[in-house]
């Protein structure tokens, strides 16, 4: 194995740790959180991101994404704010896309302020990034596809744009995941993960990834040992697990998305759908030049008339499973409204065109035909809200 090997050989076998005593093909799990100091080149402690098991997850994330260096914490937020608060001082300013995680939000406008670093959004187009640079803008946050409207923003323009003003670039992949796309190769300087989603993948983890260079992995770090939120070696070991079959479960999930977008485009009962693999989708050329996947997220607004309706359509599915989060290998549903951008004002919620109706599927590996019979059936009962 190689830097040139293929995702999937990456997944199963980049970072692995072979136990020399028993010869086994999966790395140990090292439990202790009191570990030997003589004799060492460092002082290896779970607060410190270098116990064997932290350290094999991180070199197989950095690995898919290209990267240097790659850090694991304890959640995507807990990733996003220790990188933030290492590498953005008290006086710094943080431009932010306008479409945007609702706790990315949340962090932005309650927990920078609190440090002294102020902020503002912009829509995610070099132009008006531009405008909204200021003389003590140190950083520019994207994120695309974007939550929940699958919105994507041109990397390279972006990344170019900050180089252009000495900034550093850092971006929310999770709906991506690294398999469809790698943004170290478009310039950016920081790659963040919720690991809940994809990378973990079977709804059943909690943790954060950062993927970045060597020089700001080791910043991140040690603002990391002040702040905490690390994982402990049970964890690491099934985020290993799971990181070896992401590439199994991401193009299948890609294969069911695209067909379930496909399928409701043409629906007589759905009024839009957000998908960058449409080619109707006013971002489908440049998801088609930075991704190599349109992955498993999509949203669409039913023809319908208030938020209670939309949730009288979603009790009326079989299959799909309404619930929070997403990256799973089930098809689940929620209604970003009350879920993932809940903590915005409704005004914001308006301006991002987040509607009370729009749902948000994470698509699954289930057969791509039980997955539209399923919408089917659920859209023809929907009608009576649609019309009454």
């Amino acid at each position: 194995m190689n830097d040139q090997s293929g995702k999937a050989t990456l997944c199963v076998h980049a970072g692995k740790e072979k136990s020399m005593n028993t010869e086994g093909v999966n790395t140990p799990i090292f439990t202790s959180s009191a570990i030997d100091f003589l004799d060492q080149d460092e002082i290896r402690y779970p607060r410190n991101f270098n116990t064997i098991n932290q350290k094999v997850v991180a070199a197989k994330i950095a690995a898919l994404e290209g990267s240097e260096a790659g850090l694991v914490f304890g959640s995507g937020m807990a990733a996003i704010s220790n990188s933030m608060l290492a590498l953005v001082k008290s006086g710094e300013h943080v431009l932010f896309q306008t479409d945007l995680y609702g706790g990315t939000y949340q962090m932005a406008t309650k927990m920078l302020p609190q440090f002294g670093i102020s902020y503002s959004f912009a829509e995610a187009n070099t132009e008006a990034m531009a405008a909204a640079i200021r003389p003590e803008t140190k950083m520019i946050y994207i994120e695309t596809p974007s939550n929940p409207l699958l919105r994507v923003t041109d990397m390279k323009a972006v990344a170019e744009l900050a180089k252009h003003h000495g900034l550093l670039t850092m971006i929310d992949n999770t709906f991506a995941s690294p398999i469809n796309q790698n943004p170290i190769k478009f310039g950016i300087d920081i790659v963040a993960h919720s690991g809940s989603k994809y990378m973990g993948g079977h709804s059943d983890l909690l943790f954060g990834a950062v993927a970045t260079s060597h020089e700001l992995r080791n910043i991140i770090s040690e603002s990391g040992k002040i702040l905490g939120s690390n994982v402990n070696a049970t964890t690491c070991s099934l985020i290993e697990r799971s990181l070896k079959t992401l590439s199994l479960r991401v193009n299948q999930q890609n294969k069911n998305a695209q067909a379930l977008a496909e399928y409701l485009q043409q629906h007589p009962k759905v009024q839009q759908v957000y998908y960058p693999g449409l080619k109707e989708s006013p971002d489908y050329q440049i998801a088609s030049r930075q991704m190599s996947g349109f992955g498993g997220m999509l949203s669409f607004e039913p023809a319908l008339r208030s938020g209670a309706e939309a949730e009288a359509l979603i009790r009326r599915f079989k299959v799909i499973a309404p619930a929070v989060s997403l990256g799973g290998v089930e098809t689940i549903v929620n209604m970003p409204a009350r879920t993932s951008h809940s903590l915005l004002p409704p005004d914001e919620r308006k301006k991002a065109g987040v509607k009370d109706v729009l749902l948000r599927l994470s698509v699954g590996i289930e057969d791509e035909q039980d997955l539209i019979t399923d919408l089917e059936q659920a859209l023809q009962l929907a009608g009576i809200y649609a019309t009454s």
